[in-house]
């Protein structure tokens, strides 16, 4: 006789289960350590592939041999600055724009006809964080840039310079990340709709003969208390939520116009088309569909095991 005894189906980790608020997610950059002044970049998710690399991981059964490893193509166009936000107490104080932003920001932000705040004049602070934008037109997917705030690591004095020398210059993937470093990839997952329960929390069916529906869970409850809790599996939305993946290894990266490893596999990727800018190429699959904005994090928890994985590209297939 099997048991009665098991697991609830759906874990309650992740609630409420709605579609979230927006693309790009906030991130809690204080608990974030990064050895680069800047401690993300937004990305676009082109596709997968499959990596021949050579396995230089210390200790591994695979050590010096070639394998291929499923790997995500990201698409890195270069980021700009469009404003500095200054924190007293957790709390934004002011805020700084730059000067003379891309003109495809109009319809994604307001932006006021007069400059009344600069750098210099801002006094007592205790933090500082910079708000970014991609420069979404230059990948061919679309014109309107999406905006993420992003942290900075190092002292007030290094953040600000950093600040200073940045401003209207364009920021690249290559400035931050380089191959073998860990990253975390935040974003939102694929979109599934309104979705019934064993879907959406892999509830078994019921026997055919069941009255009430056979998709449908055996009891919503108790008598009492007299009402339906949260804990119910029921039908809702599934997909489009807010996920984050940890430690994927930067297998390569590059610019698609110089000749690389890669260069082969940069056009005509399924449902995206070319990549016209830098790319990330990272171990491993990424939540979203193509055309996916991400946000590629320095790694918020890293271990000893994952920081240990090396490998070469030879070619991607």
């Amino acid at each position: 006789m099997s048991t009665i005894r098991r697991p609830r189906k759906g874990s309650l980790q992740f609630w409420p289960r709605k579609r979230a608020g927006k693309f790009l997610p906030r991130v809690n950059w204080s608990s974030i350590i990064s050895k680069k002044r800047l401690k993300g970049f937004i990305c676009y998710k082109a596709g997968m592939a499959s990596a021949y690399v050579k396995d230089d991981t210390p200790n591994s059964m695979t050590k010096g041999k070639n394998i291929i490893v499923p790997v995500t193509i990201l698409e890195c166009p270069p980021m700009k600055i469009f404003s500095v936000r200054f924190y007293k107490n957790n709390l934004v104080k002011t805020e700084v724009l730059a000067e003379n932003p891309d003109k495809e920001l109009k319809g994604k932000v307001k932006i006021p006809g007069k400059k009344t705040f600069s750098i210099e004049g801002v006094k007592d602070y205790d933090d500082l964080s910079i708000v970014c934008y991609s420069q979404a037109k230059k990948t061919g997917l679309k014109k309107t840039p999406d905006l993420s705030e992003i942290g900075l690591s190092g002292s007030l004095e290094e953040k600000l310079n950093f600040v200073k020398e940045n401003l209207g210059k364009e920021i690249n993937v290559f400035d931050i990340f380089e191959r073998k470093n860990l990253v975390d990839i935040r974003g939102l997952t694929k979109g599934k709709g309104f979705s019934g329960p064993v879907k959406r929390f892999g509830i078994a069916l019921k026997q055919h003969k069941s009255e009430k529906g056979r998709r449908r869970p055996g009891s919503l409850g108790p008598w009492h208390p007299a009402r339906v809790t949260f804990r119910t599996p029921m039908a809702g939305q599934l997909g489009m939520f807010t996920r984050v993946i940890y430690n994927n290894s930067i297998i390569d990266l590059g610019n698609s116009q110089e000749k690389g490893k890669a260069e082969g596999k940069l056009k005509n990727i399924e449902n995206y088309g070319n990549i016209n800018t830098d790319y990330l190429i990272v171990r491993g699959s990424v939540q979203g569909p193509s055309k996916r904005q991400l946000l590629v994090t320095a790694p918020l928890r890293e271990t000893k095991k994952q920081a240990k994985r090396a490998y070469e590209l030879i070619e991607l297939r």
